[in-house]
C-alpha cells in the first residue's frame, strides 16, 4: 500500500517507446528512452521529492514484466511531476560523465 501524501511513478508513465494507451502520461516530445528505476529515482532526488524505489512492484496493465515503482512526495500535480523528472533524466543523460 502507498503512504497518504506519496504518488506513485511507474517508469512506463515517462518511456517515450509506449503509447498513451499503455501508460505514458507526458507527450513523447517531454518522455525519454527506456528510463530505469534508478535514474528516475536519482532525478527525484535531485528535486527534492523524497523518492522510494520498490523494484519488485509490476505495473498493472503489464503484470508479468517487474519494472518496479517509485514513491514521491506529493506536492504538484503528478504529470508536472513526471515532467521535471524526465527533464532531469534527460539533463542527466546528456552530461559528460566524470571518471
Amino acid at each position: 500500500m502507498k503512504e497518504k501524501g506519496k504518488l506513485v511513478i511507474w517508469p512506463v508513465y515517462i518511456d517515450k517507446n509506449k503509447a498513451r494507451s499503455k501508460g505514458r502520461i507526458i507527450s513523447k516530445k517531454s518522455s525519454v528512452i527506456e528510463p530505469t528505476l534508478k535514474e528516475m529515482g536519482l532525478a527525484a532526488g535531485e528535486l527534492g521529492l523524497n523518492p522510494e524505489l520498490e523494484a519488485d512492484k509490476c505495473y498493472p496493465r503489464s503484470w508479468w514484466e517487474a519494472s518496479g515503482r517509485m514513491l514521491i512526495d506529493n506536492n504538484a500535480p503528478k504529470t508536472a511531476l513526471a515532467r521535471k523528472i524526465s527533464s532531469t533524466i534527460k539533463k542527466m543523460r546528456s552530461e559528460p560523465k566524470n571518471k
